[in-house]
């Protein structure tokens, strides 16, 4: 039985008319497709991942969601755009090479380096390059000064490329035809991981351009981009400028926003249409794309979808490997102990969905100290009270009761909002109260008074903010202010549709960096590795 029903989007050929048409429904290739005669279409079925960060309890489910569909297409390509490091216990233990194990096992054609590929430094980096079973490319990230990293490098775009070894792009035949790939990776990886001082990275757009040129000098008129640099990340680099600027590239298959595209984005700024995919985050989905070129290698027809992997069984040989080997030294870190607290951390339903909370000032204290190293201006913190789930008596804290408090694995984002955005948020905080609701905010680095008692929407009474980190001032409507919150709330979550709205127009940069991870270095960086937070009357209800 076929894994899905394929709907493609049909592009009209003349170049002068390349308006998207109605979408049709066609029936699934054939698995026994052998090639296509001269002249014909060629039809590509590119499987992809990205941001799954070492989540990889359902690994075995996504292998076998692979395996299916390459047993009903003839031609495919699986490719992964970066951030396969951190965000569970799986990396803190295994350094990626759980992870690699498994994409070794999968089949991976090529992956892109992520930010978070950067994080333990290139030492890390270069055990999982060399373990790797397929080659790695970023046209814009150079090793040449690297000590680690500068012998699995090569400058150039292969058409040979070995297992194991760093290329800008590779050339892949598949059933006789020649695709290049070629990735790149954010720029501001610089400053949000710690790729040292030997890496250099490079102007994306020069070297997508310079990608393209190379390519179609070895005679490749399909080319993809692997990338994490974000759908429309507001960190200076993303995929729809890429598309809108460079021309000749057929497919983007992205990451880094942990975007979940439930279907595909075309743009047509230029002579030949662009695809973008991404496939959302934490391996819950295979990404899947099917693409058909005419003999000029323009896209002709696509049709894409997101496989959710819960819906398929698990490989058995996966499972095995994942059980044995992985498995229980993860459950045994569970019992580790990050840090004490002297007081009960009081988080949970109602408390933290109605009042400003020690737990709540605690999480926020801790994101904004990290979004301070990444970006020195961000001055304020928020983190919705419904991603609190439960509180932790006074005593040791264990990594499984940090995990019970944040078990969606939300990471952080640095929002750039106005004071009066920053006030309408408030003010959707607060709207409910004083019943409980899942966007109410905790927050650092500012305190705000309320009335319950009033109108919805004229509920605030003041805002001050700690601009320089120690004096409360009151709030500029009309100033700018770093905002750092987890992705989940910055994309508009709980219904903040002002944060949605700075996220639209590339106002949010993602660094990553996962809330549990954040927390724990948080707690474990105060003296002795003991916290004691207080109510300080950051948010106080005039009318109680």
């Amino acid at each position: 039985m076929n894994y899905r029903n394929k709907f493609y989007r049909k592009l009209l050929s003349v170049a002068a008319s390349a308006a998207l048409l109605t979408s049709i429904a066609v029936p699934a290739a054939s698995a026994n497709m052998k090639g296509v005669k001269p002249g014909k279409p060629y039809e590509l079925t590119v499987m992809h991942t990205n941001d799954t960060h070492a989540h990889l309890d359902s690994i075995a489910k996504r292998i076998t969601a692979i395996n299916q569909v390459r047993e009903e297409h003839a031609n495919t390509l699986l490719l992964d755009a970066g951030d396969v490091f951190s965000g569970t216990l799986y990396f803190n233990e295994f350094q990626g090479l759980a992870d690699l194990e498994f994409m070794n096992l999968a089949g991976y054609d090529a992956m892109t380096f992520g930010n978070h590929e950067f994080d333990q430094g290139t030492a890390t980096l270069a055990n999982f390059v060399k373990g790797a079973e397929f080659p790695l490319i970023s046209a814009n990230v150079n090793f040449e000064n690297d000590e680690n990293m500068s012998k699995l490098g090569h400058n150039e775009f292969s058409s040979k490329a070995n297992d194991g070894e760093v290329y800008k792009g590779i050339v892949k035949e598949v059933n006789g035809e020649k695709i290049g790939i070629f990735g790149l990776t954010t720029a501001e990886t610089v400053d949000i991981s710690s790729p040292g001082e030997g890496v250099v990275f490079s102007d994306y757009i020069k070297e997508a351009k310079a990608a393209v040129e190379s390519f179609e000098k070895q005679g490749v008129n399909k080319i993809i981009a692997l990338t994490h640099i974000g759908l429309n990340d507001g960190g200076g680099d993303n995929d729809l400028t890429l598309a809108e600027e460079v021309e000749g590239i057929d497919v983007i298959v992205g990451g880094h926003t942990h975007v979940k595209l439930t279907e595909p984005i075309l743009v047509e700024s230029g002579k030949e249409p662009t695809v973008i995919v991404q496939a959302n985050e934490y391996g819950n989905f295979l990404g899947t794309l099917d693409v058909k070129f005419n003999k000029n290698g323009r896209v002709i027809e696509y049709a894409g979808e997101l496989l959710d992997v819960k819906n398929f069984k698990d490989d058995q040989a996966a499972l095995q490997i994942l059980n044995e080997k992985y498995k229980p030294a993860v459950d045994e870190m569970k019992n580790t102990v990050i840090g004490t607290t002297t007081v009960d951390l009081i988080g949970g339903n109602p408390a933290a969905r109605t009042v400003e909370t020690n737990l709540g000032n605690l999480i926020t204290d801790g994101m904004l100290a990290k979004a301070k190293t990444i970006n020195p201006s961000t001055v304020i913190a928020v983190q919705n009270g419904g991603g609190i789930r439960t509180s932790v008596k006074a005593g040791d804290i264990t990594m499984a009761k940090v995990l019970e408090v944040m078990p969606f694995g939300n990471s952080l984002g640095i929002m750039q909002l106005t004071g009066a955005e920053i006030k309408e948020a408030l003010e959707h905080s607060v709207k409910d109260a004083p019943t409980a609701f899942g966007g109410f905010l905790q927050v650092s680095g500012l305190k705000f008074t309320y009335d319950s008692s009033l109108p919805v929407g004229q509920r605030v009474q003041s805002v001050e903010v700690k601009e320089d980190g120690v004096n409360y001032v009151s709030l500029d409507l009309t100033k700018t202010y770093g905002v750092a919150t987890n992705t989940f709330t910055a994309k508009g979550g709980d219904g903040y549709d002002v944060f949605g709205k700075a996220y639209s127009e590339g106002r949010v940069s993602e660094p990553g960096f996962v809330d549990w991870e954040i927390f724990t270095e948080y707690v474990n960086k105060q003296e002795n590795k003991t916290v004691s937070p207080a109510i300080e009357g950051r948010i106080i209800d005039v009318a109680n």
